[in-house]
This record gives C-alpha cells, structure tokens and sequence, in this order.
C-alpha cells in the first residue's frame, strides 16, 4: 500500500477521532470546529476538481459557495415565515428538509457553474482568473444590494434544518451527516478522476494540442469540470449555512475564494485529500494562533510561504514524498 493512501486513511482516522474524544471530554466547541473542517474540506475538495485536475486557477469559487449558502437561506427562511418562495407559474414552498436543501444548492450551483464557466474558459490563464474574480464580485454585490434577503445584514436561520432520522441540533449528529457527505464526495471524485473523463481532463490540463489531435474538445472537458466543482462547492456552502444558522455577502468574498484555494495549495494540489488536510490545518492554526493574535493570518501567510517554497506538493508531499497524485 502507497504511503499516501495511509496518510489519506489516517486523516480519515484523524476527523473522526477528534469529534469523539470532544464529545467524551464534553467539548462541543470543538466538534463544531472539526464540523467547519470538514465542510472547509468539500469545498476545496470541490475546487481541487478543477484547479487539481483541468488546471483552472478559479479565484471566483466563493460565489458557488455563497450560492450554496443562500439556496439554504432563502428555502429556510420561507419555510420558518411559511410564505411561497414563487407563486407563478408554479408555487414553490420554503422547506427545511436538508436532502432537498442539498438537492437544490447542487442544481443552482451547478447551473450558474455551467454559465459562468462556459463564459470565462473563452479565456485562459490570468484573464481567467480575473473573469471569475469578477463574477464572484458581481455576486457579491448583487446579494448586499437585495433588501429581500437581508442585504449587507446576512440573514438568520432559527432553527436548523432536519435531517430525517437525526437530531441536528446535536454537534456529533451534524458533525456525522458532514463528515459522511465529505466521504462521499472524495469516493465520488478519486472515481471519476480515473475514469476516461478524469483521463481526458488531466490530459488536456498537459497537452491540449495533443488531445485535439486525437478528436477530444478540451473547452468540453473544463466546462464539465468546472461545473461539477461548483456543484461540490454549493454543497458546501449550504452546510456551511447550516453550521452557523446564518447567510451573508461574505460567502461570496474573494477573500472567501483565495482561503478555498489556500486549503488546497497547504495540503497539495491535485492531490485527493490535500484540500482535507489544508482545510483541516488551516482551522486549527486559526484556534491555535487566533487567541495569541487577531492578526494570525501573518503567520499563515509566513507557513504558506514555507509550503510554497520548499514543498510545492503542499504537506501531504513533505509528509510522504513525491508520489504520483491521484493514484
């Protein structure tokens, strides 16, 4: 067995130990951290898919990740002020089922992934990056400029959305649900990466000359790509939304966008669990050194800088060296 494949084990190993030794020790904080880890953990999961694997720098992510959010804001809040969200020509009730919740966030995502992606992979490199910087602010604006939804305020969730069978009220509970999407969503990934679409993909990410020659579209290849990042993204920000009980513009920050990449960029690109160990690391350096200083991001900066220079496979490479990724 590679020794990535049991480092990979071991973080698993790792998410869930820490919860349940919270949960013995009676610490819900901390189960909520490891809950914020893991939700972190599927959104860069999400980006990885197109930064990891089609090489798309997307630095406009948030705006999947706040779309997420909001479809869980809005489909709760109509559903706790028992109003239709839409009358004509069909009437669509609020709701606050999570499945459905989820269902929902994945579609919107992924079909504002499918625009602005067929829009901005007309471009490359930083033009790129700045189209979806820029549709990631357009966003962002958008939501603070819409009274309906609480504008610049955010907007609060009383009550957290259910979950048939669990209580969600309870950390471990919720934790659980998180931590098995995130299963989920690296078993589907690693599956399709070594499909012939994951093949393809990474093949055009090398060489798209190469891959026009033997019939493939590449701009095909990245707009699937691109559109099932966003959608593992969305996922994310309705569970972040759930997590906190509250919605704002900050979902959809470019700040937002550059912590997303920095989870991936500390635990290696286009490795399966390096968004996981980046997302996991970065919640802990931010418990750890956000009480010796309000200004801690320096020292991530500092350590990001480390990662950059002496281990461009982030840490999963310092930890067990240079292997293939995505074997």
């Amino acid at each position: 067995m590679r020794n990535e494949t049991i480092l990979n084990a071991c973080v698993l190993l790792g998410l869930l130990a820490v919860p349940l030794w919270a949960l013995r020790v009676d610490e819900p904080f901390i189960i909520t951290l490891a809950t914020k880890a893991v939700i972190f953990a599927i959104a860069g999961v999400g980006l990885n898919f197109a930064l990891g694997l089609g090489g798309l720098v997307s630095l406009g992510h948030a705006a999947f990740f706040g779309i997420g959010g909001y479809s869980m804001g809005i489909l709760a809040s109509h559903a706790q002020s028992y109003t239709s969200l839409m009358d004509w020509p069909l009437v669509i009730d609020g709701t606050n089922s999570m499945p459905l919740i989820w269902l929902f966030a994945v579609l919107i995502s992924s079909l504002f992934a499918l625009v602005i992606g067929a829009l901005s992979l007309r471009t490359s490199g930083v033009y790129f990056i700045m189209i979806t910087l820029a549709f990631g602010q357009m966003l962002f604006f958008f939501m603070i400029s819409w009274p309906a939804y609480g504008g610049e305020d955010g907007l609060v969730i009383y009550v957290r959305n259910g979950f048939p069978g669990l209580n969600t009220l309870d950390p471990i509970q919720f934790f659980g649900i998180c931590f098995a999407l995130l299963c989920i969503v690296l078993f589907v990934v690693s599956r399709i990466a070594k499909s012939s679409f994951g093949l393809a993909l990474g093949g055009a990410r090398q060489n798209e000359e190469r891959m026009q020659a033997v019939g493939m579209v590449p701009y095909r290849l990245y707009l699937i790509a691109f559109t099932i990042s966003g959608a593992i993204t969305g996922l994310s920000g309705a569970l972040f939304a759930d997590l906190n009980r509250f919605v704002s513009p900050t979902m959809f920050s470019w700040q937002m966008s550059g912590e997303i990449m920095i989870f991936i960029i500390l635990g290696g690109t286009g490795r399966l669990f390096g968004p996981v160990v980046g997302a996991a690391v970065f919640i802990l350096l931010e418990y750890l050194l956000g009480g010796l200083s309000e200004f801690w991001h320096v020292y991530l900066g500092a350590i990001l800088l480390g990662v950059v220079l002496f281990a461009r496979g982030g840490l999963i490479e310092l930890i067990v060296g240079r292997e293939v990724a995505h074997d």
